[in-house]
């Protein structure tokens, strides 16, 4: 199939990168705001203000249980938005790709350096939330480190997705649709601020089969307690896989609407 074909990409992937960083530097204090007040807001208001009233979750402080959690939604949010926003600006409005492909980049190198900007962007929220978390002695050294290279994998999926959608979007306001119907249910319903245990067994179901939040989540909250059990690997090999089936699917989806 055309939508599965490997993609043709080389080490020129990291110029768009490279792009990509040096853009990022240049409003480096405005992108560094969010990723610190984030968790600090939902710490307060759910955490330790909710969590009076809830207690424990699983046998740790509710606070405990959804700092790692957290963590999982800025992977989601940092990369889903990158690839969606950032890349349809440069490639609709900027004309950024027009120009990159100029060059001897090929599309494939464009569309691929766009998804591992959006990973990248992915591990920069998540080693600017860990020293808070660690502050606030709510996830465990040494394995709460591994959240960092964990990063990495869960943005590549976010990322990759969300450019499947930037392939299909006709208009900007079009990505109201997979936040709204997608995004936001997987905010909600991943086992973030509730056990999945509480869910329906059809809505758990559903949940770990279409949703990548659940096992980002589920790996996250391993980690920061200080341990991966047999299902975390599962969602380790579920993530690799769905991952890299969704990358190039993207970069297809992409150069198909590209070269239209």
């Amino acid at each position: 199939m055309d939508l599965l074909r490997p993609p043709d990409v080389s080490y020129r992937v990291w110029k768009v990168w490279m792009r990509n960083r040096d853009v990022f530097l240049k409003t480096v204090k405005v992108n560094f705001v969010l990723p610190f007040l984030e968790p600090i807001l939902y710490l307060l208001a759910m955490g330790f203000g909710l969590g009076i009233y809830v207690g424990e979750v699983d046998g740790m402080p509710y606070a405990a249980f959804i700092a790692p959690a957290l963590v999982g939604i800025s992977m989601m949010n940092a990369s889903f938005f990158e690839c969606t926003y950032a890349s349809f600006v440069r490639m609709y409005y900027q004309k950024t790709f027009d120009a990159i492909i100029s060059t001897p980049l090929s599309l494939d190198e464009v569309i691929l350096g766009e998804i591992v900007w959006g990973s990248t962007k992915s591990l920069i929220n998540t080693s600017i939330m860990l020293p808070i978390l660690l502050a606030l002695q709510l996830i465990k050294l040494p394995d709460s480190l591994l959240l960092i290279p964990f990063s990495l994998l869960a943005g590549l999926v976010f990322s990759s997705m969300a450019m499947c959608f930037t392939a299909i979007a006709p208009t900007i306001d079009s990505f109201n649709y997979p936040i709204f119907l997608f995004i936001t249910p997987m905010f909600l319903f991943s086992g973030t601020f509730f056990p999945l245990s509480a869910l329906p067994d059809p809505m758990q179901l559903a949940s770990q089969i279409f949703f990548p939040l659940t096992h980002v989540v589920l790996i996250s909250r391993g980690l920061a307690a200080g341990g991966l059990g047999a299902q975390s690997l599962i969602s380790l090999a579920w993530l690799i896989s769905v991952g890299a089936v969704l990358t190039i699917l993207s970069i297809n989806l992409m150069r198909r609407r590209l070269l239209a």
